[in-house]
């Protein structure tokens, strides 16, 4: 099989050493089979200071003209594959060094396996739904960020709750004294929303949460909507309290009273490369160590690393 022009985004998290080892052996792997390894300058500053091993990808589109990205972390390292992915057609793979991850395809000691099905292009490609997200002041745009988790409108100061309205569908619905309110995909119903209270959602359901964060009202119940539903916050204008808007726990925009943050699903997906048919019920089952005790279905017969 032809390697030629072959090329992989390798991210990894450049804070934990057992990631950079890995990423080292993974590269010198990946190298002597001819594929040519593109690290963004984060992972390259850890990996490989003197840019002796691989080149260096562009600081706003790293994995562009890339078949792959390759992400060796937890879920946090993941979703900062997806923002070095954003704007090309490479999909993320992710090998779990963390605690749960959600988000991963394999485990460390899945490597060898996930690097052979690699070579030998053998996954298969899933798209999940992201947001978009813009916020504005007195009608005018100052940020505009996406999210494939969640997008997270939350206090800015522990002492004071924010007072905020939703709106649906152009709609008002209903102004809650509150933590924050968590807008989030079916990918992140196992994040932030879960956390909050929010219902666990297939990946292959289309829809959209709302799930608000300690809300001090007799109505404040988390809602599944309609993939097709437009989303609004408001910050209550008069309200002392400074929000702050958080997109996957990574970007964050202030937000001040009067401030405006819109949601609602974005045209461009974030694609998922997948190494078995695992079902996501085993897998929620595996990452949530749930017991499962008692149970005396059929056992599927499996493959993958």
């Amino acid at each position: 099989m032809s390697s030629a022009h072959r090329r992989i985004l390798l991210v990894a998290h450049p804070n934990r050493p057992d990631a950079i080892h890995l990423a080292r052996e993974v590269a010198q792997r990946l190298l002597g089979e001819g594929i040519g390894i593109v690290l963004d300058p984060m992972t390259a500053q850890a990996v490989d200071p003197g840019h002796d091993l691989v080149s260096i990808g562009d600081g706003d589109r790293p994995a562009e003209g890339c078949e792959l990205v390759l992400v060796l972390g937890g879920d946090g390292s993941i979703l900062r594959g997806a923002e070095l992915s954003r704007g090309s057609d490479a999909p993320l793979l992710g090998i779990n060094l963390g605690h749960v991850g959600f988000l991963a395809e394999s485990e460390r000691e899945d490597t060898d396996a996930t690097i052979e099905r690699i070579l030998d292009r053998d996954y298969a490609i899933t798209e999940r739904m992201t947001l978009d997200v813009v916020s504005r002041l007195d009608g005018r745009e100052f940020a505009r960020t996406w999210a494939l988790n969640e997008a997270t409108v939350e206090k800015a100061s522990r002492e004071r709750m924010l007072e905020l309205t939703v709106e649906i569908d152009g709609r008002p619905l209903s102004t809650w004294g509150c933590d924050g309110v968590v807008m989030a995909t079916p990918t992140g119903s196992t994040a932030y929303a879960f956390s909050a209270g929010g219902p666990v959602v297939w990946p292959d359901v289309d829809a959209m949460l709302v799930v608000p964060i300690s809300a001090h009202a007799l109505f404040a119940r988390p809602l599944v909507l309609s993939p097709r539903s437009r989303l609004a916050v408001e910050v209550v204008s008069g309200n002392e309290g400074q929000g702050v808007l958080w997109c996957d726990g990574r970007r964050a925009v202030d937000l001040p009273a009067g401030a405006r943050v819109e949601v609602c699903r974005s045209a461009e997906p974030v694609r998922l490369a997948r190494l078995s048919e695992q079902p996501f019920t085993d897998r929620l089952v595996e990452k949530f160590d749930l017991s499962v005790h008692g149970w005396r279905g059929p056992r599927p017969n499996r493959a993958g690393p």
